[in-house]
């Protein structure tokens, strides 16, 4: 370790870089850091730095919550938990010179793996498909909007309707989304294309897929480097689901395939049919639909996104080549084979939002599942299909209840983010005076827009 820092020191002195920001995501998936000098880096991340475990109960309004024991909270006294630079998701920032991402894993002070660290979550979960032979790729895709701070609050910086897949000067005219699109590509984090989206000032950004933990830390970059390019540009970049009530949503829309130990990918049958274990994987996702919803949509705001005739998800379904469906499954077959798991809130974290879909996935094969019918058409007014939990407490609720995905878990990592999510319900219901509205509340935009 200290003759590969030593190494890694030397190659970033050569960038001429002199700062590390060390990042990772808590389970809210806000990017907490600290920059350590180069300089330093052998002494400083040999054994560390060191973070509160306390980070991992702390809400987006600076509460301090207790998960309980075992969890690091208040009742174990706020113990340490020591990061572990990661030197392959080193990347020089382009907007900020001298200056290098890296994303850190989270351990244990004994330096075991954390059972509460997204990213030890994902790695969990991605051991028990390499015990079967099975490498899952992830594609996402991310949506997202640009602002300006006003008297009132933010609002978007365009209000031109219609100007969806387009760009240029009509839908960009300060240049920030190609600012944006330049930085990603310089980040190096695999981006290849962009657009201005349906709605108006929304924006979505393309990145290529890989393994899943890649596609992870790629996705866990490219929401910090748009919140923090944006911020040094004097605008804010929301991913929050649904900042708006006169336009639609943010989604985080994430396609999954497996491959084997030969690379081939595991989804078909080789005769342009979906392969039994696609099929298993597909009932794995819908059997634990409203409980994944709990991650997938992890706030009282994401919940104003679904709904009918939205293009979000409605129902707990799956179709092909059906956009109106909770799983859709693109045309392409071969390698190309895959899901698009399309429910996911622009403010889920990448790791959770990985982890527990893989995973449930990864139950429907092992316990052999077989899915409902796919969904045909306009498939919102199927009622064949059940409707999904249509606020935060619901799906927490539905989370409670699945007791096979819980078990898929650690419990600690079940026990904080449980946590944290009731507190955000019971702070919401608290202080909106009517909690069962449909309409995007102030409280909504003060507690998310900016941390998300």
């Amino acid at each position: 370790m200290q003759h590969d820092l030593a190494e890694t020191r030397r190659i970033l002195e050569t960038q001429d870089i002199d700062v590390v920001r060390l990042i990772f995501a808590d389970l809210l998936g806000i990017t907490r850091s600290k920059d350590v000098l180069v300089s330093q880096l052998e002494r400083a991340a040999e054994h560390g730095p060191a973070f509160c475990q306390g980070t991992w109960v702390t809400t987006t309004r600076g509460g301090v919550l207790d998960a309980g024991s075992g969890t690091g909270s208040i009742e174990d006294g706020l113990p340490d938990m020591i990061s572990k630079l990661d030197v392959d998701t080193i990347r020089p920032i382009p907007w900020l010179p001298g200056v290098a991402y890296a994303i850190a894993d989270i351990d244990n002070p004994d330096g075991s793996r954390s059972t509460i660290a997204p990213r030890a979550v994902l790695r969990a979960v991605l051991d028990e498909y390499a015990k079967d032979g099975l490498l899952p790729i992830c594609g996402p895709e991310l949506e997202f909007y640009l602002a300006q701070r006003t008297d009132d609050g933010w609002e978007r910086l365009l209000n031109k309707l219609g100007r969806v897949y387009t760009t240029g000067s009509m839908v960009d005219p300060d240049g920030h989304y190609l600012h944006l699109l330049r930085m990603m590509d310089q980040l190096n984090i695999g981006a290849f294309a962009g657009n201005h989206e349906f709605c108006p000032s929304q924006y979505e950004i393309n990145l290529w897929h890989s393994e899943a933990m890649d596609a992870a830390d790629r996705t866990f970059l490219f929401k910090t480097a748009v919140k923090d390019v944006s911020a040094s540009r004097g605008i804010l970049g929301t991913f929050l689901g649904k900042p708006w009530n006169d336009e639609g949503g943010s989604g985080f829309h994430v396609h999954l395939s497996v491959n084997d130990d030969s690379g081939v990918n595991r989804m078909h049958d080789g005769a342009g049919e979906l392969s039994p274990l696609a099929l298993q994987m597909i009932a794995g996702i819908i059997d634990h639909a409203p409980a994944l919803a709990a991650f997938t949509n992890p706030t009282v705001n994401a919940y104003k996104r679904l709904g009918p005739d939205t293009l979000a998800p409605y129902r707990s379904n799956w179709g092909y080549d059906n956009r109106s469906t909770m799983l859709r499954v693109p045309p392409d077959r071969g390698q190309g084979t895959r899901l698009e798991l399309r429910i996911g809130d622009g403010t889920a974290n990448p790791y959770v939002v990985i982890a527990v879909v893989l995973a449930a996935a990864l139950d429907g094969v092992r316990r052999g599942l077989t899915p409902p019918e796919a969904a045909a058409g306009w498939a919102y007014e199927d009622e064949a299909f059940p409707v999904l939990p249509m606020t935060l407490a619901e799906a927490l609720d539905a989370l409670q209840a699945d007791e096979t995905l819980r078990e898929l878990l650690p419990s600690d990592f079940l026990n904080v983010f449980v946590t944290m999510k009731r507190d955000e319900v019971e702070r919401y219901e608290a202080e909106v005076e009517d909690p069962t509205t449909r309409e995007v509340t102030r409280w909504e935009l003060e507690e998310y827009i900016e941390d998300f």
